[in-house]
């Protein structure tokens, strides 16, 4: 007698799924009298959060678009720049503004 071991439910298949991970690739090509038209590669990744942080994967916790607080820093780091960018403006008008006032004034007479 053989004792075969079958999963007692999808939640089981599910738990160990995600916790070992598991990838699915596959590549469509489309030819054209063999001149390639075009090729779309799939790759799939299905894990826990966990699983995937211990394979390096974490975009979704920088990606702007599915995080708030990627969002915020995206959104500061931008504050940051225009503001760098506003000084180095004002500094240049004011640099501006101060010699065309002192070449006003030398022409001026007293």
């Amino acid at each position: 007698m053989t004792a075969e071991r079958h999963p007692s439910d999808l939640a089981e298949i599910l738990e160990r799924v995600l916790d070992k991970g598991i990838v699915i690739a596959g590549d469509i090509k489309i030819d054209l009298l063999d001149i390639e038209l075009l090729t779309i590669r799939l790759r799939l990744f299905i894990s826990s959060v966990d699983t995937a942080r211990k394979a390096g994967i974490d975009w979704w916790e920088t990606d702007p678009a599915l995080s708030s607080r990627a969002a915020r820093d995206a959104l500061a780091q931008e504050n940051a720049e225009l503001r760098t960018r506003l000084h180095a403006l004002e500094s240049r008008i004011g640099t501006e503004e101060l010699s065309t006032v002192g070449a006003t004034e030398e022409r001026s007479p007293r």
